[in-house]
């Protein structure tokens, strides 16, 4: 694997271990107008859910990798965080925000892919 994939799958797995569902991986390695390579997308059932699934991803990563994010907001709110790793942005919503937002949609000539929920 290279380091953006071990990223990818060490974000995916932070999400796991704390609950957040409807995982989406947008790659938009072909798309010139992108802001970044990759776009991780999920969803928390709270505000504080939110917030707990971004920090732990803060946290794994900097464990794993030493890697600090070039910026990140939303906190205020949690309805809507976002971690910015340069090539790969995360984004964790709340539910009606996420459907309100749909990058799915806005980005659908990405490549997507839709990682299945554990229980």
């Amino acid at each position: 694997m290279n380091i953006i994939q071990d990223i990818t799958y060490d974000i995916i797995n932070s999400i796991q271990d704390k609950k957040g569902g409807s995982i989406t991986i947008l790659d938009m390695n072909h798309i010139e107008s992108a802001p970044a390579s990759k776009f991780i997308i999920c969803q928390g059932r709270s505000t504080s859910h939110v917030s707990a699934i971004a920090d732990s991803i803060r946290e794994d990563l900097l464990d794993k990798h030493g890697l600090k994010p070039y910026n990140y907001d939303g906190y205020r709110n949690s309805q809507w965080v976002v971690i910015d790793y340069g090539n790969i942005m995360v984004h964790v919503f709340l539910p009606e925000f996420r459907e309100f937002y749909n990058l799915e949609e806005l980005w659908n000539d990405a490549t997507i892919t839709n990682i299945q929920d554990i229980e």
